[in-house]
C-alpha cells in the first residue's frame, strides 16, 4: 500500500472521527438556546392553537424555550418549504397537519419532497371535525342536509381552510361519498371561514372541533355531524357521520412533527423522547381535550409510525384531489 494510500485513509478516519465527535457535542448540548417551531398557518386558528400546546410541553421537557411562527400561505407550502431549506440542526421544526400529504397531488412543482426531504419525528394528535351551517339554513338534519344539497349544490357556498386543508378534504370527501356538488370557498385559515359562517356569508363548513364546537355549544351555527367514527366527548350529543348513513365516513385533522433533512441522530433521538413525554402529559393531554382532540398513543409518537402514515394518507387523499380535477401553482 501506497505513503499517499495510508495517508488518505488516516485523513478519512480522523474525519469521520472529528464529525462523529461533534454530533455527540451536539446532542450533549442540545438544546442550548430556544427553538423554533412552525406552523405554516394563521395565528389565532386551529393549527395555531395546536401548535402552541405543543410547544409548551416541548418546551417543558426541553428546558428551553419553543418558539411558534406563523409563516402562513399557499396552504402551508410555504412554511413547510421555510423547514425544508432550514439548517439541520434541530432548532427549527414544522409541525403539519393533513396537507403535508395533500401537497404532493395538489401542487405540480413542490419546492420540496414530503418524504425524502424531512426528519420525520411522530404523530401528534388526531383533531376531529364537524360539518356546521350557517343559522337559517333549511336543512335540519343530515338527511335533509343532502336532499338539499342534491338539487341546490352548486347554488350552496361550502367555505374551507385553504386548497388541500383537512377542510377542503372534508368536503370533497362528502361530495364524492354523497354525490353532490358545492361552490367552495377558500380562505386563509378556518377562523376567517367560521367568521363569515357565523356572519352568514357563507352557507356551510367542515372543520376541526377546536374551530366549530364553541359555535356549536353557542348555537350559532348548525351541525350535521362528526366525521370522525367515534362520537366526540366534548359533544357527546352530536353524531358521527358514520352513523347517520354514511358508512365509512372519516376525515380527521391529523397533525405530525418534522425536521429538516439531515439532523444529527442524536439530536433526533432526543426531539422523539420528547415528543413521547408530551403526549403523555396531563396538561397537554387536557388541553387537547378541550380542543375536542387527543394526542395519539406514545407507541405512534416516533418516525416510523410518522413516515407510514403519511405515505398512507397520500395514498388516499391523492385519487379524490386528482378526481375533483384540483390544482395549484
Amino acid at each position: 500500500m501506497s505513503r499517499y494510500r495510508h495517508w488518505a485513509i488516516a485523513a478519512l478516519t480522523i474525519a469521520l472521527a472529528m464529525i462523529l465527535g461533534t454530533a455527540q457535542v451536539q446532542a450533549q448540548d442540545y438544546p442550548s438556546r430556544s427553538i423554533t417551531l412552525v406552523m405554516p398557518f394563521p395565528a389565532g386558528g386551529p393549527g395555531d392553537a395546536m401548535a402552541r400546546t405543543l410547544a409548551a410541553a416541548l418546551g417543558n421537557v426541553l428546558k428551553q424555550q419553543v418558539i411558534v411562527d406563523n409563516p402562513a400561505g399557499a396552504s402551508g407550502t410555504i412554511g413547510s418549504n421555510k423547514v425544508a431549506k432550514s439548517r439541520p440542526d434541530g432548532y427549527t421544526l414544522l409541525i403539519m397537519n393533513t396537507g403535508m400529504a395533500t401537497a404532493p397531488a395538489l401542487y405540480r412543482a413542490l419546492p420540496y419532497n414530503v418524504m425524502t426531504d424531512f426528519e420525520h419525528i411522530g404523530r401528534v394528535a388526531d383533531m376531529p371535525m364537524t360539518i356546521v351551517a350557517r343559522n337559517g339554513f333549511p336543512a335540519n338534519t343530515l338527511k335533509e342536509f343532502v336532499a338539499y344539497a342534491k338539487t341546490n349544490g352548486p347554488k350552496l357556498t361550502f367555505a374551507n381552510a385553504g386548497l388541500g386543508s383537512a377542510a377542503h378534504l372534508c368536503a370533497l370527501l362528502f361530495m364524492n361519498m354523497t354525490q353532490t356538488e358545492f361552490n367552495e370557498v377558500p380562505y386563509k385559515g378556518a377562523a376567517p371561514a367560521m367568521i363569515d359562517l357565523v356572519g352568514g356569508h357563507v352557507d356551510l363548513l367542515c372543520d376541526q372541533t377546536s374551530t366549530t364546537s364553541g359555535q356549536i355549544k353557542a348555537g350559532t351555527v348548525k351541525t350535521y355531524g362528526v366525521t370522525a367514527r367515534t362520537r366526540v366527548a366534548s359533544l357527546p350529543a352530536v353524531p358521527t357521520l358514520d352513523e347517520q348513513g354514511l358508512s365509512g365516513f372519516e376525515a380527521l385533522s391529523w397533525f405530525g412533527l418534522w425536521a429538516p433533512k439531515g439532523v444529527p441522530k442524536p439530536v433526533l433521538d432526543k426531539l422523539v423522547t420528547a415528543l413521547q413525554a408530551a403526549v403523555v402529559d396531563p396538561a397537554f393531554k387536557n388541553r387537547l381535550g378541550e380542543l375536542g382532540g387527543a394526542p395519539v398513543p406514545v407507541s405512534l409518537a416516533n418516525p416510523e409510525s410518522l413516515r407510514t402514515y403519511v405515505k398512507s394518507e397520500i395514498d388516499k387523499w391523492t385519487p379524490i384531489i386528482r378526481k375533483a380535477g384540483i390544482t395549484a401553482d
